[in-house]
């Protein structure tokens, strides 16, 4: 994609909606995203990249304040281990969560075979 994409266009490509888009943008998790000399947003093949990658993080059950914390280690530019250590940490509370999820399904499961 060499064109930028208008708000729709960015929305569809990325399955959010635009008041998610905004929200991102007033968030500081993506952008700031080029404007029009109307005013219109543009968005680019990275402020897709950060959409994206800000949907897999939110998908993954980081807060929004997980979200900014680790914006701003990436757009400091602070050291790689940071950003490992950031991403080991959620990384070890997901695997609690899919542990969790693992449990309950279980037991539904057994439940549906006692009811069947």
């Amino acid at each position: 994609m060499t064109t930028p994409l208008t708000p729709a266009a960015a929305a569809d490509h990325t399955g959010v909606s635009l008041d998610t888009l905004r929200y991102y943008e007033r968030e500081g998790l993506i952008g700031p995203i080029r404007r029009t000399t109307g005013g219109r947003r543009e968005y680019t093949e990275e402020d897709l990249f950060w959409i994206g990658l800000v949907t897999c993080f939110r998908e993954a059950g980081l807060g929004i304040a997980d979200l900014r914390g680790f914006v701003a280690i990436l757009r400091a530019e602070h050291p790689a281990q940071d950003r490992v250590a950031f991403l080991r940490k959620r990384r070890a509370a997901l695997e609690q969560r899919v542990a969790a999820l693992s449990r309950a399904m279980e037991v539904l499961d057994d439940k549906i075979a006692y009811y069947s």
